[in-house]
């Protein structure tokens, strides 16, 4: 038996959560194709290492917020991923009564604080978050993520320098893909190692191999112990990767299929299933049935979302406009 750095228990769950992640991604890969979700589709594909180790690594009460890749976030923290799949049909039963579409879930339950579709927008929140956080006096972390092109907007620089001047309790993730859109990361910037930006504000900054689960989880851990004592902020820049284009409309002619037949040979899913397997920590049946569990979660999700109905048009303006704040609007 391989000596490993966590428990039989530890590997099955994050097998189980990583293949539901990846089967609801492709099924609504699937759906959108059909014109069942329509507007916009960013897909998780090949990027889920970076979620599971970092949820392992938080505490309850922890905040996350991240950017329009934001179907899987909430299924990680809890949320019932039919839930997800209602809101990517615009249904009632969705997270945010369908209001939100696939750019924009919330969950205040769960400490899910979006989900963004501005590039970068989500970076400052973040931190605002953490300083509400700092300001109470509470021991919790915030996980703010964003992609590799987000790093070239101001509001990632301005938000690094007010966290690391007020030590705010807040992780900034890169999820590095290498793509932003279908631009390289090489051809943006002279800096490639994207970590390396938060050394300009004397931040404590690493690179992480993003398609390895127990690499990120060591990294988050070490950062979020760190903001807990009120040390401050980290950068992490976990170096993952999308099989999938930009979003459901990007057909990702800029790359080769070499390159990404290449990054599916260190697939997060089946690093786990092969450490699963080697040591023996389940059956082919046992196996078999988390694969059939998670089948019938997904079709699951595609049966509630095809039955729920649709917001009533009377609800469009619910939830955007408090009658307390805006004294003139009547009922």
């Amino acid at each position: 038996m391989a000596k490993t750095k966590f428990s039989k228990e530890t590997y099955l769950k994050w097998y189980e959560e990583m293949l539901l992640w990846r089967k609801f991604e492709e099924k609504a890969g699937q759906l959108y194709i059909q014109q069942k979700i329509r507007g916009f589709c960013h897909l998780y594909i090949g990027q889920e290492a970076v979620l599971a180790g970092s949820v392992e690594a938080t505490e309850e009460g922890d905040k996350f917020i991240t950017a329009y890749r934001d179907h899987v976030h909430p299924i990680a923290l809890g949320v019932p991923a039919k839930e997800i799949m209602a809101e990517l049909y615009g249904k009632k039963t969705g997270i945010v009564k369908g209001k939100g579409g696939s750019m924009h879930m919330f969950s205040k339950e769960k400490n899910f604080f979006g989900g963004h579709g501005i590039v970068g927008g989500q970076i400052p929140l973040g931190a605002g978050i953490a300083f509400a956080d700092k300001y109470r006096g509470d021991k919790k972390v915030t996980l703010t993520y964003m992609g590799d092109g987000a790093v070239r907007q101001g509001a990632f620089h301005e938000a690094l320098n007010m966290a690391m001047t007020w030590k705010l309790p807040v992780i900034f993730i890169i999820e590095n893909n290498n793509y932003a859109m279908g631009t390289s990361v090489e051809r943006t910037s002279n800096v490639s190692d994207l970590y390396k930006l938060g050394h300009a504000y004397e931040m404590p900054s690493e690179a992480v191999d993003g398609m390895s689960f127990e690499a990120v989880y060591e990294a988050v851990k070490k950062a979020a112990d760190r903001a807990r004592k009120g040390d401050g902020p980290t950068l992490l820049e976990m170096k993952t990767y999308r099989y999938k284009g930009h979003s459901m409309s990007d057909p990702a002619k800029y790359r080769t299929k070499e390159e990404v037949e290449n990054y599916k040979k260190q697939d997060p899913i089946q690093q786990v299933l092969d450490l699963i397997v080697k040591n023996k920590y389940a059956t082919d049946e046992e196996l078999e049935a988390i694969q059939t569990k998670v089948k019938d979660e997904v079709d699951e999700c595609v049966k509630f979302s095809e039955e729920s109905p649709f917001p009533e048009a009377a609800e469009l303006y619910d939830d955007v406009y408090t009658q307390a704040d805006y004294p003139f609007i009547t009922e």
